[in-house]
């Protein structure tokens, strides 16, 4: 990633006009994102039906957002649709690209936005898998291109990771997180590029395993998806898989998980290879586990993990009365 730096026209905080090129489920709801979350919202689809799907979409969404909370000023009437990409991001602060996922057509999009967009203003895309490094190298200004990868519906899901490619400027990169947490995302900016990001990689281990058990007459459709939302599904709502396996070791936390299961690495329990758990691994998931319960001791993560399962429990009506 590039160094230098390339000044935004306003700082994050004063955004007040974003783009999103592309309307679809993905762009659609970064449209319902940015409208409830008090911007004026120009959009841009090249599909000739894309206006009148991209509106009903909004106004389905719409119920969902009121009850989350709308900022001051939020409207669906902030929403224009242009007839044109330039007319689109003629006056934009922020870009939000969310084309469908073929490498070419980001690759030539980009370079498009690029070319029609203010100087300065960051450019990022929804891509839920391409690195950025593959994406700009059309652009005449890559320096401002930026990966930000949300989650369906990005109007629900806070999750977007921010990261940017070899020709980025780590100040757009900087940028586009201060920009996307003022904006009500909870952003991971990601250290370096990496295929599928963080999130996607993790659900595609376990898409790929449900798909083999399935193909090989071990499990149900129904009841691979009952052993997440009645098992780890309930408590990854709120913890991770790293600290949700750290209290399998008791007070001993990860350290002791490790030491005791990690012998279990080598069982068949999954297609994935397993690495090597070195010392080096082992340090690594030790020390991180310990950063990520800042603070909290054992006993705490319990009462947290076992509060959180009971509102989980609760809230999605699953929560029997005592017997």
């Amino acid at each position: 990633m590039s160094a230098a730096t390339t000044p935004a026209p306003c700082s994050p905080e004063d955004v007040r006009r974003v783009a999103c090129i592309g309307a679809g489920v993905i762009g659609g709801g970064w449209v319902a994102h940015f409208l409830a979350r008090g911007y004026d919202v120009t959009a841009w689809d090249p599909a000739p039906d894309a206006e009148d799907k991209l509106r009903r979409l909004v106004a389905a969404a719409w119920p969902a957002l009121e009850q989350i909370g709308l900022a001051d000023g939020a409207s669906q009437d902030r929403l224009t649709v242009t007839t044109t990409l330039a007319e689109a991001v003629a006056d934009a602060q922020f870009i939000q690209e969310s084309a469908p996922e073929k490498l070419e057509l980001k690759r030539s999009l980009l370079a498009e936005l690029d070319a029609a967009a203010p100087a300065g203003v960051v450019i990022a895309s929804s891509t839920s898998g391409y690195p950025m490094t593959d994406m700009q190298t059309e652009a005449a200004d890559p320096a401002r291109l930026v990966v930000g990868h949300p989650f369906n519906p990005p109007y629900l899901i806070p999750l977007v990771e921010v990261v940017g490619g070899e020709r980025t400027d780590a100040a757009a990169v900087e940028w586009s997180a201060r920009f996307y947490d003022v904006a009500g995302k909870s952003v991971i900016t990601m250290d370096r590029e990496l295929p599928g990001f963080i999130a996607n990689r993790l659900q595609e281990a376990l898409w790929r395993e449900a798909l083999h058990m399935v193909a090989n007459g071990e499990a149900s459709v129904e009841d691979i998806d009952a052993s997440i939302t009645e098992g780890p599904g309930l408590r990854w709502a709120f913890m991770g898989p790293c600290l949700t396996f750290a209290l399998a070791g008791g007070e001993g936390g990860m350290a002791h998980m490790l030491d005791h299961f990690g012998p279990s690495l080598k069982s068949p329990w999954t297609r994935l290879e397993a690495p090597e758990l070195d010392r080096t691994l082992r340090d690594a998931m030790v020390d991180g586990c310990e950063e990520a319960a800042k603070g909290r001791d054992y006993a705490q993560l319990v009462a947290e993990r076992d509060q959180g399962v009971i509102d989980v429990l609760r809230a999605t009506g699953r929560l029997g009365g005592a017997r």
